[in-house]
């Protein structure tokens, strides 16, 4: 399956969710899955995001409304990228 990063920025509710009920972290990860979406790891992060999330999904279509999903609660904000290994990047630049 294709592998994504898709990083996150809490808004005020969210934050204060999390500060109540940090737990809720896994819940999220669960409803993720059940869209189809594998949450391969996840890590808590500094800077200008909040958490870095490597997921993996059948298709773009299918991390994209998880992205939507998620940001229509109106908790955070997503930046979703798509992740190519590196060997299947240099295999593909071998074929030029």
């Amino acid at each position: 399956m294709p592998t994504f990063i898709m990083l996150s920025t809490l808004g005020p509710d969210g934050a204060a969710t999390l500060r109540e009920n940090p737990e809720r972290l896994k819940q999220v990860n669960a409803e993720v899955e059940s869209m189809g979406v594998h949450v391969r790891e996840q890590f808590a992060t500094l800077g200008p995001y909040d958490f870095c999330n490597i997921l993996e999904a059948p298709d773009e279509t299918t991390i994209a409304k998880v992205a939507l999903v998620l940001g229509a609660r109106g908790t955070l904000k997503t930046l979703t990228l798509t992740a190519i290994p590196v060997d299947e990047f240099i295999a593909s630049m071998r074929k030029t």
